[in-house]
C-alpha cells in the first residue's frame, strides 16, 4: 500500500484537509490521531495516519525562519 505524505491544512466537519505536494485533499478525520494539530507532517497509508513529529519540528522552523526574514527591517 502506498505511503502519502500530506500537511495538515484544516480540520471541517468531520474531515481533515490535507495538502499533498500542492493539492488539498480530504480525509475522515476519524482516522487521525488524536493529537493530530494543523501544521503536522502526517504519512497516510489506506486508514492508517501517523504523525511525523521531527518532519513537523523541521517545518515549523523553516517556516519561523521565512516568517523572520521577511519581517526583517
Amino acid at each position: 500500500m502506498k505511503k502519502i505524505k500530506g500537511i495538515i491544512d484544516r480540520f471541517e466537519e468531520g474531515f481533515a484537509v490535507i495538502e499533498i505536494e500542492g493539492i488539498t485533499k480530504d480525509y475522515p478525520k476519524s482516522i487521525f490521531p488524536k493529537e493530530a494539530q494543523v501544521g503536522d507532517v502526517v504519512y497516510i497509508t489506506g486508514d492508517k495516519v501517523t504523525i511525523d513529529k521531527s518532519e513537523t519540528k523541521k517545518l515549523a522552523k523553516e517556516i519561523e525562519d521565512l516568517m523572520n526574514e521577511v519581517w526583517e527591517d
